[in-house]
């Protein structure tokens, strides 16, 4: 067993959360679940499997995650990010107890090669394999950045190392789900794209390769600094057919034309569409905390 906590956000996750909790029991030494009130049995499973639970109302993944950081009674050496949704498969569990106690004082944080599991099929190609993602790192050398939306692990003192094991996403609802999840990731980014224009309120800004994946970085610079200049009717078509055909999505055979269409150019047009209706919405609005409060009544969201 490893010198680690693990940290998970939970709403409703009754379907997912004890196979998450079961995917990192062969090295985990706690497991901190932070909850945003679920009204399913996600709690009563959570502390029926050892888990410690706090709740804490929702506002933003990135600042419910933080609060479980700052809040959580965390003592180990290492700490790591899971979503509910996400396994941990043997062979990478079995990395993490053998290599995390021997990594050296050098090294601040862990990437993992993530897996995404779309109704069944493993989306290898498209570009969404591997997704290196930083996901472990030394108590108090991480925090995750501050945004509504694309938010990463940012950690510092040191090195990150790459683990090769098994990591996946695979989320067990279904099409509705994943469109109305998706339909909310949109109201998201949009604020976050409109946040970056009109600089409303804090936003990390920078994402380096020092402090993170280098590839997440790329792709951070390529999106804010390329793709969000460019209208959304043409960079959301252009998108998916450089995922499709250029990435070879076309591999992925009918759940990748799914998949890829409905994440690759669906939503990136949706996003589009939504910052164009809520731009001109606050077009005539000059004051930064009028914006904010107009972009709360108009989206739902708690935007501070």
């Amino acid at each position: 067993m490893a010198d680690i906590s693990i940290l998970i956000l939970t709403y409703n996750e009754e379907k997912h959360i004890a196979r998450a909790l079961k995917s990192v029991a062969p090295f985990a030494k706690q497991v901190f679940i932070v909850d945003s009130f679920s009204s399913d049995g996600t709690v009563e499973i959570a502390r029926s499997m050892g888990a410690v639970v706090l709740q804490n109302k929702f506002i933003n993944y990135a600042k419910q995650f933080q609060w479980g950081l700052d809040n959580a009674p965390i003592d180990t050496t290492w700490v790591m990010r899971l979503d509910a949704d996400e396994i941990i498969e043997p062979d990478l569990a079995k990395e993490i107890a053998e290599r995390l106690p021997l990594c050296g004082e050098d090294v601040a944080g862990v990437n993992f090669k993530r897996k995404h599991i779309f109704m069944g099929r493993w989306i290898r190609f498209g570009g969404r394999y591997p997704l290196i993602l930083t996901r472990i790192w030394r108590r108090g050398q991480g925090r995750i950045e501050d945004r509504w939306m694309d938010e990463h692990m940012i950690v510092w003192g040191g090195r990150t190392v790459t683990f090769q094991g098994g990591f996946s996403d695979c989320n067990m609802n279904d099409l509705t789900f994943f469109t109305e999840k998706h339909n909310r990731y949109a109201t998201r980014e949009a604020i976050d794209v409109i946040n970056q224009r009109r600089r409303l309120f804090a936003r990390d800004v920078d994402l380096s390769s020092d402090e993170t994946s280098w590839q997440a970085a790329i792709k951070r610079f390529i999106k804010e600094q390329v793709y969000n200049r460019i209208p959304f009717q043409v960079s959301a078509l252009l998108y998916f057919l450089y995922r499709y055909f250029i990435q070879l999505g076309f591999l992925d055979r009918t759940e990748g034309l799914i998949y890829h269409f409905l994440q690759g150019f669906w939503y990136r047009f949706l996003v589009g569409a939504k910052i164009l209706e809520l731009e001109r919405s606050i077009a005539h609005l000059e004051d930064a905390g009028q914006i904010k409060v107009e972009l709360s009544r108009l989206t739902g969201l708690r935007i501070e």
